[in-house]
């Protein structure tokens, strides 16, 4: 074994890679900048965190999901591997905290958000760091063609500049042709570089049905399948309508949405992941960091925006190798409304100038001022306060977003957090003389390591119980602690963030480059019908569907999909009234219209089958328009 496997084996416990982690591992070893195209539960954070483990220094990963940035972190603490995470709603006091432990070579992993890169604070510290490796998770959103855009990830080829000998490994689990060149050409690769897995998945079943009691459907094509799985759809009320629905018919299911707390999440997270809760109907905010092989479905009450975002979401089923049902439940209205959605996406410009007014108006910040400052953010109170549609106020944000004037993250969630800021000596003369706080200290000392060194995270409710006491004393207390400054406590946040990237400007002053909206907006169409072309195809393989998007040449049929199957079935059937027509033409001749009556089958199917003996030369027409035998 080399010492790639040996580290697999000791920190991960797996005795083998996956296709492709390796290639990638030993070309990232060799310096090469790096593009690996792995699907969904493909590992592809393996391929990052194997070679870093090997190598003196640190690994910077950048990525845009904070959900999934915390979860990566925690997976790599439990596994006694220190990473930390930069992201919005942190303390100057905790980033530098962590940029500290950084340069002291005390941490292996530091995951940040791209907004980061271009912070002066960043820029000062990184040159201090020993920078092992960059990798580039969701490396789609550096693409203008990608469907998840963000522009500070154009930041990263000029951290370059400070790191020039660095390779950078770029990730992604669903990229087309163009935006995988576009990828490397952003990144400023040296050389072309990419590996990249098929995206055909021999045991994943697509199916799509055109229904009008989607409800009922659902139900009962979860009774058909054993095993757990995932129940897609589009916003929050429905997750719960629909999880009540499963629920009242005998069918354990919750549901899961960002809005949520915290507690609540990792709860049915839990249980769904031990196989104590069969369904969890969610948002597309379920799934990042999941690594749950057995899911036997996935599926979706409503059509994503693209194919990508289907892709990635229906990979999730079926990691074990065993058949899974990637299935899709729409009605004609679901299709008129994703195309409707285009136009709410994009709201004229004047509306996203006054959306942007109105944002610097929420935050009292003055024109000029703001850059680079984060706001604890509340979308509806936001959209009421102006008398703004709260979809109108979010597209406009997007847009903002992707012109590069605001960065919008995701409510964070994150537990409350304390951190001792005077050492061990000084805490002690502390109790001696304020007896009183001699054993809450002594819980919090007991029950949380590395309170002196770094912020950890803490649960009131379970400190209270420790000390036997109601969670207002224990508010108190912490409160006082910080007071005297003894500690730092930061209570637990569920915000979202706004960040402006650039000082506020007079509305005069917002460029929005018509001719780059109206591309991005012809592009979310094309997006959008090729989801409708998967999902409402009658004749055509939906694997190969898939295939051909991701730029794939003459993909195979699965062989496996509903599409594939009724082909299967036809073609039997067709077999079958061939039999019988030659069986009828050895009596005698007839015209079409006389087999249609004696066959009792459609003229369409006789057709089909008739042409197929044509072809064989067993049966031709003659004169008279009768069919007869040769």
């Amino acid at each position: 074994m080399g010492k790639f496997n040996d580290i697999l084996k000791q920190y991960w416990g797996y005795d083998e890679f996956r296709p492709l982690q390796l290639d990638i591992i030993e070309s990232i070893d060799q310096g090469k900048d790096t593009l690996g195209l792995l699907p969904t539960g493909g590992g592809k954070s393996l391929t990052f965190q194997i070679p870093a483990m090997a190598t003196e220094g640190l690994c910077l990963v950048i990525t845009p999901l904070i959900a999934l940035m915390l979860d990566q972190v925690n997976n790599l603490k439990q596994r006694k591997i220190p990473a930390e995470a930069i992201y919005s709603g942190m303390s100057q006091r905790e980033i530098e905290l962590v940029f500290n432990k950084a340069s002291a070579n005390q941490i292996k992993f530091l995951y940040l958000s791209p907004e980061r890169l271009k912070t002066e604070l960043f820029k000062q510290q990184i040159r201090g760091i020993n920078i092992n490796l960059i990798a580039v998770d969701e490396a789609h959103c550096i693409s203008q063609w990608g469907y998840d855009f963000r522009p500070a990830y154009l930041e990263i080829a000029e951290i370059r500049n400070l790191l020039p000998d660095h390779p950078i490994l770029a990730l992604t689990a669903s990229a087309t042709k163009k935006v995988v060149k576009d990828i490397q050409k952003q990144l400023e690769f040296k050389t072309e570089n990419v590996f990249s897995k098929s995206f055909f998945r021999n045991n994943l079943v697509y199916i799509s049905r055109k229904v009008e009691d989607k409800f009922h459907y659902l139900l009962q094509t979860i009774n058909k399948i054993q095993g757990s799985g995932i129940v897609y759809v589009r916003n929050r009320k429905e997750t719960f309508e629909i999880a009540k629905f499963l629920y009242e018919n005998n069918i354990y299911a919750d549901y899961y949405h960002a809005g949520i707390p915290q507690e609540d999440k990792k709860r049915k997270q839990e249980l769904w992941q031990n196989d104590k809760l069969r369904v969890i109907v969610s948002t597309n905010a379920f799934g990042m960091g999941i690594d749950k092989s057995n899911v036997r479905f996935v599926i979706h009450m409503d059509l994503p925006n693209s194919l990508e975002a289907y892709y990635q979401e229906a990979g999730r089923g079926g990691r074990d190798g065993a058949i899974a049902y990637a299935g899709i439940i729409y009605n004609e209205q679901d299709l008129i409304k994703l195309r409707e959605s285009v136009e709410l996406s994009f709201p004229p410009i004047a509306e996203i100038k006054r959306v942007y007014t109105a944002l610097g108006n929420f935050f009292q910040l003055p024109i000029g001022a703001g850059k680079d400052e984060e706001f604890p953010f509340n979308m509806s109170k936001f959209a009421s306060n102006y008398k703004l549609s709260f979809i109108t106020s979010y597209n406009a944000l997007k847009l903002l977003e992707k012109e590069g004037w605001i960065q919008m993250s995701e409510p964070i969630n994150t537990p409350s957090k304390i951190h001792f800021i005077v050492d061990n000596n000084d805490l002690y003369r502390f109790y001696i003389s304020n007896p009183d706080f001699e054993t809450f200290i002594r819980i919090l000392l007991r029950n949380y390591q590395g309170l002196f060194t770094s912020y950890v995270n803490i649960n009131e409710y379970h400190i209270a119980k420790k000390a036997n006491v109601n969670i207002s004393i224990v508010y108190k207390y912490l409160n006082l602690l910080q007071q005297n400054n003894i500690l730092i406590y930061i209570k637990k946040n569920d915000s979202s963030y706004i960040q402006f990237l650039q000082e506020r400007m007079d509305e005069k002053y917002i460029h929005i480059s018509k001719e780059i909206y109206n591309q991005r907006k012809m592009e979310m169409i094309e997006k959008i019908e090729s989801m409708i072309n998967f999902a409402t195809s009658k004749d055509v393989c939906r694997s190969s569907i898939i295939l051909k998007y991701f730029g794939e040449v003459n993909p195979p049929n699965c062989g496996l999909c509903d599409i594939c199957v009724e082909n299967k079935n036809q073609s039997e059937r067709i077999k079958v009234l061939q039999n019988k027509i030659i069986k009828a033409l050895k009596i005698r001749t007839s015209p079409i219209e006389d087999l249609c009556i004696k066959l009792g089958s459609n003229k369409k199917m006789i057709l089909t089958a008739i042409h197929i003996l044509q072809d064989e030369k067993k049966v031709i027409l003659n004169q008279n328009q009768e069919f007869k035998l040769l």
